[in-house]
């Protein structure tokens, strides 16, 4: 456990508004902190996502079951970041996706009321906010013009210079479904490099 859980989400507030310590202790008090094991469920497909989380370490999974029951990987939040199902998490509906920690993770969470009296109460929040969901929905359009438009050599070099170290860090079978390939596609891709 980190001697202190909340400074890389004090850091991430910073950068990116005006803030004091007294602030953000303020702000980083809605917030609890968890570690996670491998393949931990964090939320159950079906089940209303009670929180949005922030990474520290380790990676987030948020993935869907089709009716056959194979998966299929929509987000993968890393450090640094903010995730959860945000439809079910906005609308407070159920959820569609599941969400799984798939390597031992370190996490900061926060429930939907709090995460909203934040917007409310907090000055600047809600413009760091947009600006994260922004370049998180540029990134996730982005990945499914890739998919269309991309053929899986492609995708995998795009991923290889944007994202390096998750081909290392994460399973083959989690990295071949996000880029929508089977794994011995991505075994091909890997043995040319």
């Amino acid at each position: 456990m980190p001697s202190n859980p909340y400074h890389q989400l004090k850091q991430f507030i910073s950068a990116a508004m005006p803030v004091d310590d007294e602030q953000l202790n303020i702000f980083c008090k809605k917030f609890r902190h968890k570690t996670t094991k491998r393949n931990e469920i964090l939320l159950q497909a079906g089940d209303i996502a009670p929180y949005i989380y922030f990474v520290n370490s380790g990676c987030l999974r948020v993935f869907m079951l089709d009716v056959n029951g194979k998966e299929s990987t929509r987000f993968l939040v890393t450090e640094g970041r903010f995730g959860t199902a945000f439809p079910s998490f906005n609308l407070q509906e159920p959820s569609l996706a599941a969400i799984q920690s798939i390597e031992p993770s370190d996490i900061l969470y926060i429930s939907h009321h709090d995460f909203n009296a934040l917007l409310d109460t907090f000055p600047g929040w809600e413009h760091v906010y947009r600006i994260s969901l922004e370049k998180d929905y540029i990134a996730s359009i982005k990945r499914i013009e890739s998919l269309i438009t991309m053929d899986a050599k492609q995708r995998y070099q795009l991923l290889m210079e944007t994202s390096p170290t998750l081909i290392q860090r994460l399973p083959s079978k989690i990295i071949a479904d996000y880029l929508g390939i089977s794994q011995e596609t991505l075994s091909r891709l890997k043995s040319k490099r």
